[in-house]
C-alpha cells in the first residue's frame, strides 16, 4: 500500500510517486519501511560545505560521509578511512581508505554509474570549502590548523593524495582535537563532476556516498531520500545497511501541529519540546504525563550546549556605555551569579530539561567536566548585596543594567529580572530579532547578552576556545573579548597536550579561571528531549543530537 500523505496540504503527485517508487521492483512501499521526520526550521542547502545548523546536518548525514565519524562514546573512530595513523609529532595524519565506498548513482558519472572515493576526492572536499568562491562557513575547521605557507595561506601540500586509497593532513602544529573537527559534515567527501556540473545548484542535486540517496526536493513541503543500494556498511550479522526503504522529511512549522501529527503516528520521531507543548507533555519535574506514559518512549539525555549571559569587557566596543563600565568590575559579574537560582529557574520554566548551570562553561556531557573541581555560582542574595556594596552599589545608587536578548528567551529572563531586583539591581530588557541580536553581540555593541554555544565537536577546547584572546569576535568566538595571559598559556598548552587526563586537567583549570573572573553567567547545560514511536529500533541519542538513520528500524 501507498504511504498515506493526505495531512500535507498541497503535497504533490511527484513526492508520492517518488515515495511509491522506493520499494524493491513488485514489491510497494509500506510505512513500516519509511522513516519520517519533521523540520521546522528552514532548511537551507544539502550541500555538507553549507552544513553550520542542525537542519541541514541532519539531512546531509544521511547523505554523506567522511573519513571518520563519531562512535556511541563520542570519539572518532574509522568511516571512509579503513584505518589511521598520527605521527609521533602530532602533525601528519594518514587515512587508508576502504576501497569499496562509492558515491551515489548520478547522471554526473559515464552511464549514470557511481564512481569510486579516492584520496583525491577527499582533497577536493576539503580545497573546496577554503575557496572563497564555495563561500563556505566551514572554512575554520582547516584554517589556522592545517600546514600554511609563508604568506599565511593554506599550503598546497596541506592535503596530499599519495595514492587512490592514502590520504595525508599536514597540520602546522598539533592540536588533539583535529579528528573530532573531521567528523563533522563540513568534512564530507563529494565528488568534484557534481559540483561542476550544477555549481550553486548542487544544494538541491546531492551527490554523496552515504546509506540513502536523493530523489526529490520540494521546497517547504517535503524532502525525499531513497535507500542506497550500494552503501558500502553492513551490520555485524553481514547484513546490508540501510534497513529502510526511504527518509520523508517534512517542514511542519506550528509546533502544536507537529505535535499533533506525530500523536497520529505520522512522524516517527520529535526533538526537541517547545513551550507550546512542553507542559502539554511534561509534568514540572520533568516526568512523562499519565496521559502520554507507554503511548510513545521519552529520552532525555544531556545536549552539547551551553546556555549563558555575556558580558561585553572590551571599553573600545562600549565608549559612554555606563551599562558597560559598571560590568567591567568582576564583584558586579559574580554578584549577579550569585543572584541567580539556577535549579528554580530550570524546574519553573523547563520543566527540569536542563542541568543548573553550577559549574565552569564546559557542559556536563563532556568527560573533562568536575563540579567538584571546577565549582560555581550557588543562589546566595545575601553574598550579591555584600558584593554590589563593594562595588560601590546599594539602595542609595542603585546598579542599572540593560540585558539584550531575543523573544524566545524573552520569559527566562524576566524571571532573572525579578532575582536581580530582589538584590537591589534594575535591569531592562531589550528583545530584538535574531539577526540583529546576532550583528549587536559579535560587533561588541551588547554590553549583557543571553547566548548559547552549541559544541562543534564533542571536545572541550571547542568551549574553552571562547575565552582565548587571539579568537576576539565578529572573526572569532570570544564575544565577550575576555582576555587573560595566563589562560591563554593553559590553552595553548593544552592544545598540545596528548595525555587526556593531563589535558582535562588543563580544561579544569582554564574552566576555573573563567569562574572566577566571570565573563559569562552559565544558566545551564541542556538536555535534548526525543519522543519516539514505540514501533522504531535502532535510533539512539547523544550529546550532539545525532540523527542517524543508518541502522534504524520499523517493527
Amino acid at each position: 500500500m501507498l504511504l498515506f500523505l493526505g495531512r500535507f496540504a498541497g503535497f504533490s503527485s511527484a513526492l508520492l510517486i517518488a515515495l511509491a517508487s522506493c520499494g524493491s521492483p513488485g514489491e510497494p512501499t509500506n510505512d513500516r519501511r519509511v522513516f519520517r521526520y519533521n523540520q521546522p526550521e528552514a532548511l537551507t542547502s544539502l550541500d555538507p560545505a553549507f552544513a553550520n545548523k542542525q537542519a541541514n546536518i541532519w539531512a546531509v548525514t544521511q547523505l554523506y560521509n567522511g573519513l571518520v565519524e563519531l562512535d556511541d562514546q563520542m570519539k572518532p573512530g574509522p568511516a571512509i578511512a579503513r584505518w589511521y595513523e598520527i605521527s609521533p609529532d602530532g602533525l601528519r595524519y594518514t587515512f587508508v581508505l576502504r576501497p569499496d565506498v562509492f558515491f551515489h548513482a548520478s547522471e554526473v558519472f559515464p552511464g549514470g554509474k557511481g564512481r569510486r572515493v579516492t584520496a583525491q576526492d577527499f582533497v577536493y572536499s576539503f580545497k573546496r570549502i577554503l575557496d572563497p568562491a564555495t563561500a563556505s562557513p566551514g572554512g575554520w575547521i582547516f584554517r589556522g590548523k592545517v600546514l600554511e605557507n609563508a604568506k599565511g595561506e593554506i599550503s598546497d601540500t596541506a592535503f596530499v593524495a599519495v595514492n587512490d586509497s592514502t590520504l595525508r593532513i599536514y597540520l602546522k602544529e598539533p592540536f588533539i582535537p583535529f579528528l573530532g573537527i573531521l567528523t563533522m559534515p563540513y568534512a564530507y567527501v563529494v565528488p568534484r563532476e557534481a559540483v561542476q556540473r550544477y555549481g550553486k545548484d548542487f544544494r538541491e542535486h546531492p551527490v554523496g556516498t552515504g546509506p540513502f540517496q536523493f530523489k526529490l526536493w520540494d521546497e517547504g513541503n517535503a524532502i525525499i531520500y531513497h535507500r542506497n543500494p550500494r552503501y558500502w556498511r553492513h551490520d555485524a550479522q553481514g547484513n546490508p545497511l540501510p534497513y529502510l526503504e526511504a527518509v520523508q522529511i517534512s517542514f511542519i512549522q506550528d509546533r502544536k501541529t507537529e505535535f499533533l501529527t506525530f500523536q497520529q503516528g505520522k512522524l516517527d520521531f520529535l526533538s526537541g519540546i517547545r513551550e507550546g507543548s512542553r507542559d502539554l507533555i511534561l509534568y514540572p519535574d520533568g516526568t512523562v504525563r499519565e496521559d502520554f506514559k507507554g503511548k510513545f518512549r521519552y529520552e532525555k539525555v544531556p545536549y552539547l550546549n551551553t546556555e549563558y549571559l555575556g558580558f561585553q569587557l572590551d571599553p573600545a566596543n562600549l565608549r559612554g556605555n555606563d551599562t558597560g563600565a559598571a560590568l567591567r568590575d568582576k564583584r558586579v559579574r559574580q554578584a549577579l551569579s550569585y543572584a541567580l537560582n539556577k535549579p528554580e529557574m530550570i524546574a519553573y520554566f523547563l520543566n527540569n530539561v536542563g542541568v543548573p548551570g553550577l559549574s565552569g562553561f564546559v557542559p556536563s556531557s563532556l568527560p573533562s567536566y568536575s563540579a567538584k573541581l571546577v565549582p560555581g555560582y550557588t543562589y546566595q542574595p545575601d553574598k550579591a548585596r555584600q558584593l554590589l556594596q563593594a562595588a560601590g552599589y546599594g539602595p542609595g545608587k542603585p546598579l542599572r543594567l540593560r540585558l539584550s536578548t531575543v523573544q524566545e528567551r524573552k520569559e527566562i529572563c524576566e524571571y532573572l529580572q525579578k532575582k536581580w531586583a530582589e538584590v537591589g539591581v534594575q535591569v531592562t530588557i531589550d528583545v530584538n530579532q535574531a539577526a540583529a541580536h546576532q550583528e549587536i553581540v559579535d560587533n561588541g555593541r551588547a554590553a549583557f547578552f543571553t547566548k548559547s554555544w552549541l559544541g562543534d565537536y564533542p571536545d572541550a577546547e571547542n568551549y574553552l576556545a571562547l575565552f582565548y584572546s587571539p579568537n576576539f569576535s565578529p572573526a572569532g568566538p570570544n564575544k565577550t573579548h575576555f582576555k587573560s595571559a595566563a589562560y591563554d598559556k593553559l590553552y595553548e598548552q593544552a592544545k598540545l597536550e596528548q595525555d587526556p587526563q593531563k589535558r582535562y586537567a588543563l580544561y579544569q583549570q582554564m574552566d576555573r579561571i573563567v569562574v572566577e573572573e566571570s565573563p559569562v553567567i552559565p544558566l545551564y547545560y541542556d538536555q535534548v528531549v526525543r519522543l519516539t514511536q514505540n514501533n522504531v529500533q535502532g535510533l539512539t541519542p547523544n550529546p550532539m543530537n545525532q540523527l542517524v538513520l543508518e541502522q534504524v528500524r520499523k517493527e
